[in-house]
Order: structure tokens, then sequence, then C-alpha cells
């Protein structure tokens, strides 16, 4: 998939596009990119997704921002999965901010050369987000294309979003969140050195950089593990802060069952099947050692449970 940066720029030719956040490409997102590829393929045209980085709410709310579900490189894989060609990565800042819906709109026509558009009837954008549906079908009208409004996908007459999805989340429903995503949560990062404390507690972990403020689940987790073999391996997971060992930054670790290569400077994806409890702020390493063990045993039958 051709990543593609900001709205000036070279023209990028016949395009059919969709805007949005797509946090977490969730079935609802999914649902629209279907859409977009048969638009795209009925206009022979090139199926274009426009994101936003950072989130307009991250830009607005900082650190206030709802966790992400997913980093822009996770979210750029997830996409080319789906059969995008081509991603318009938009960077959120006050020059966009300040755009006009208009001008917004022109810019984005002038920019991907459109020839369809697939939108959310509830989709707003531009400054003090006055565009709509209506507005991208006039600009549609003046410059010859054509768009079409999303239809909402519902599972078990509940509208799929990024903040249900991440509500299941924090609340620790994995199921509920994978049967909203279509998958597992998971999440990516490159391998990096630790401070050891696992591997002296008898479980050493791959500690994950998360290149985020903040993370939408937390606590221990039966896992799986992507990008040390051809094939998933069995874990535990941890996110947290570490009040067992004085606490600090949110961090992501995961002790994989039986491994013991070497995996520093790897990217992994790690999978989280089930919660298993929450953080625990406990008295000694001898009884942290003691709940991790439990933990383990509790990870590995989760995991014989689900195959």
């Amino acid at each position: 998939m051709q990543v593609i940066r900001g709205l000036h720029g070279p023209h990028v030719t016949d395009c059919a596009a969709t805007i949005g956040n797509f946090d977490g490409l969730h079935r609802g997102h999914q649902a629209v990119l279907t859409q977009l590829l048969a638009l795209a393929r009925r206009l022979r045209a090139r199926p274009t997704v426009v994101i936003f980085e950072p989130q307009p709410r991250e830009y607005f709310q900082g650190a206030e921002a709802p966790a992400r579900l997913c980093r822009l490189r996770e979210k750029l894989s997830l996409l080319g999965e789906q059969g995008i060609e081509q991603t318009l990565v938009l960077r959120f800042d006050a020059a966009l901010a300040a755009l006009t819906a208009e001008d917004f709109a022109g810019a984005l026509v002038r920019r991907l050369s459109l020839r369809g558009m697939v939108i959310g009837d509830d989709f707003r954008f531009g400054k003090n987000r006055t565009g709509d549906l209506s507005l991208l079908r006039a600009v549609g009208g003046r410059h010859g294309f054509e768009v079409t409004a999303a239809s909402t996908f519902t599972l078990d007459g509940v509208r799929v979003s990024s903040s249900r999805v991440r509500d299941a989340l924090t609340g620790g429903d994995m199921e509920q969140a994978r049967r909203w995503l279509g998958r597992y949560y998971s999440m990516e990062g490159r391998v990096m050195h630790g401070e050891q404390r696992g591997r002296r507690l008898g479980f050493p972990t791959l500690n994950v950089d998360l290149h985020r403020h903040a993370a939408p689940v937390s606590g221990i987790f039966a896992a799986r593990v992507h990008g040390l073999e051809a094939r998933a391996l069995e874990a535990m997971a941890y996110v947290g802060t570490r009040p067992a060992v004085g606490g600090g930054d949110t961090i992501l670790e995961a002790h994989v069952f039986g491994y013991d290569g070497d995996c520093y400077g790897r990217h992994v994806r790690i999978e989280f099947i089930r919660k298993l409890r929450e953080d625990l702020a406990l008295p000694s390493l001898q009884a942290l050692r003691a709940q991790m063990q439990r933990d383990a045993e509790e990870a590995r039958r989760v995991l014989a449970a689900t195959g």
C-alpha cells in the first residue's frame, strides 16, 4: 500500500476515497471499506483512505484524549490487509484545524482528483465541524464526482464504534471487543531492553515499546505473541505501571511460555485473548513470584481452551 502525506503535492489521479480516524479498524470501519472497494471497482478508481495524525481529539485534548486503539503503523497495516491501495495521511495541526469545510474539500479534490467518495452520514469536518455529507455532495456536483452515504453497521442492534470497543477493552471484556473488531485486540511494537526484573523472578519477559501516551487495556492477560516464530506463541502479558515494584510509566511486557531466544529489536504483535486480573500492589517479591506462577497456570488453561 502506498502512503502519501499532506494536502499539498502532486495530484494523485483517479481516486475513490473515504475519510475518518479509523481507530482500531473495527467491523463498522470494515463495512465502510467494503463499500469503498465496490465503488472504486465500479469507477475504475484507486481505493484511498484519508486519515489524520495525530487524531483530531488528540490535537484538541492532548493527554486528556481517549487512549487510541492502534498506532499509525498498525492502522496502515490493517488498511492494507483490507485491500486499500493508498492512504493519505494529513497532519492535524493549527493550519488544518483552521481550514473551512469548503477549503478542506477543495484541497482534497485537487490532491486526489476524486472520482467518488463514501462518507458516513454523521461525518463532520472543517473549522467548527461545519462540513457534512450534503456539503460534499454539493462539491461533488461542481467537480464531477459522486458521494455515497456509508451504511451504519450494527451488531446485535448496537452501532459498532471505536468508543464502544475502547469501553469493552477498558472493562476487560476481551470477547465483546473481539466481536466488534472481528479479531482479538492486539498491540505492536519493537522489543527493547528492560530491567531484567522478570528474569530474576523466573519469568523473563519481552519489553515492548508502546509509543503511546495511554493504553486502552491494563492488567494481566492470557495472550499470543506473533513475530518471533512462524506460528503464534502462547504467553501471558502485562500492561500497567508495575505498582508491585514501585510504579512508573505504563509498559507492555509478555512472558512467552518456553521461549528463551534472542528477540531484542524484533517487531512483535501481542494478542490479548482474555483478561485474568487487575494489577496488584503485592507486599513482597516472593508474593509477586507466587502470583505470577498462578497467572501463568491460568493463562495456559485459557489458551488451551481457546485453541
